[in-house]
């Protein structure tokens, strides 16, 4: 979701709106979560607008006034990106907008930022409408995760068949993970097992082995891969870990000895097969993420 944000920035500030670019570096600044020079850029440039546009501060809408900043500045990040992503006030007509861009829009990464939107709307419209696209379209996996989460935040529950990566599933809304640390425990231990090893080969690895495994569990959940990886051993998880060092290595460098990966995460023979199991669910994701990439381009 950084990537949005950092988006609409980009755009406040080409559109000189520099009272809503302010309030909305506060909001980024009272999230959790993000790298030191995150907060840093968004520190300096939002010292840089005080001082060049002191008289502009952001309307009573969209991202609320400065005092209404400061009151929350001790509430959860829910109620900030409440606030960043709701107008206190809105009509029917802004409602149909929101639920367009997430049904039409070209662009992912709108399509994400129009369910988020969704997602603090209040209108008896807005649940049907999202139910239906999500189970009537043919969807990017990671674009159904986002609106499985979605429809978790607006509190609907019960089961939604839908076909993900080639597999027909029926998902319990109310169990999607609304973040990293919802899902199960095997999950944070592959990603703990790759970047142990990664930091001392580069610095940068565990950032975009973090950004990947992400994009995989987006993709994967739900699936029999995904079943695989939670009920799994100790053993699974190294070749899943396996697995996504490699991916990562091969998408920063265009190479990677697996001899040495399956050495380093004590994949044997024996593990062989499931390991390239894994490799090849991760190579999917990778590979629809380049299709997306290509076709924003």
């Amino acid at each position: 979701m950084l990537d949005q944000y950092q988006l609409q920035l980009t755009r406040m500030l080409e559109a000189e709106q520099y009272g809503e670019a302010k309030q909305l570096l506060r909001f980024l600044m009272n999230c959790q979560g993000e790298e030191k020079r995150h907060y840093e850029e968004w520190g300096s440039l939002l010292t840089w607008l005080d001082m060049a546009f002191p008289t502009f501060e952001a309307s009573d809408h969209g991202y609320g006034s400065l005092e209404n900043a400061e009151l929350k500045a001790d509430e959860d990040e829910d109620s900030f990106r409440r606030d960043a992503l709701a107008p206190e006030e809105y009509d029917d007509a802004y409602v149909q907008q929101v639920l367009y861009i997430m049904r039409n829009h070209p662009i992912p990464d709108q399509q994400v930022l129009a369910l988020e939107r969704a997602a603090h709307i209040q209108h008896p419209d807005v649940d049907e409408a999202i139910v239906a696209w999500l189970t009537g379209s043919e969807l990017h996996p990671a674009l159904q995760f986002k609106a499985l989460q979605c429809l978790h935040r607006r509190g609907v529950t019960g089961k939604l068949p839908l076909l993900r990566m080639g597999e027909q599933v029926e998902l319990e809304i109310e169990q999607t993970p609304l973040s990293m640390d919802g899902f199960p425990e095997p999950v944070s231990r592959v990603l703990e097992r790759v970047e142990s090893v990664t930091e001392v080969i580069d610095v940068t690895m565990p950032h975009f082995a973090r950004e990947m495994w992400k994009e995989c569990l987006q993709c994967f959940y739900g699936t029999t891969i995904y079943d695989r990886l939670v009920n799994g051993d100790d053993e699974t998880i190294d070749c899943f870990a396996g697995a996504l060092h490699l991916i990562v290595e091969l998408s920063l460098y265009d190479r990677a000895s697996d001899d040495d990966i399956r050495d380093t995460y004590g994949i044997t023979q024996a593990l062989r097969f499931q390991y390239e199991q894994a490799c090849r669910s991760l190579r999917q994701v990778a590979l629809l993420q380049d299709r997306e990439d290509g076709s924003e381009s």
